[in-house]
């Protein structure tokens, strides 16, 4: 979400960590930026971190999000036969005031789904180039 997309509009997020930089249970990240001209700002905290293997964090303190609440999101990674099973995952509460309510219940899914979407990508990326192809 660092760089501008269309899930976003055009907007992108900054981010800030802590000086565990999100590596340890409790670390925190701070989340800024914009979505057509609305402020966005969310904090999240680390709640499990057993590396490679699994790491969860959630949100914490007041949020200024669009289309979901708060949240608890993570990843699990288990050897399955010829590599392994990554398992990302997301779980939401939708939001309460009416116009954000309204985005939430229309658009939650979506976002939820994109936001695992990217998360998978990302881990696609970065492990696939360093796989070597498995003689038969």
């Amino acid at each position: 979400m660092e760089k501008p997309s269309m899930m976003m509009m055009g907007g992108r997020m900054t981010y800030e960590f802590d000086a565990a930089k999100g590596q340890a249970v409790g670390s925190v990240i701070k989340m800024g930026g914009g979505f057509l001209g609305v402020k966005l700002s969310v904090e999240e905290v680390i709640t499990v971190h057993d590396p490679p293997r699994r790491k969860v964090w959630e949100t914490c303190g007041q949020t200024q999000i669009l289309i979901i609440g708060a949240y608890r999101m993570g990843f699990e990674i288990r050897p399955a036969k010829g590599g392994s099973h990554l398992r990302v995952f997301i779980d939401y509460n939708h939001l309460t005031t009416f116009f954000r309510g309204i985005l939430s219940l229309c658009f939650a899914s979506i976002y939820a789904r994109w936001c695992v979407s990217q998360m998978a990508s990302d881990a696609r990326r970065a492990f696939l180039p360093r796989l070597k192809p498995v003689a038969d």
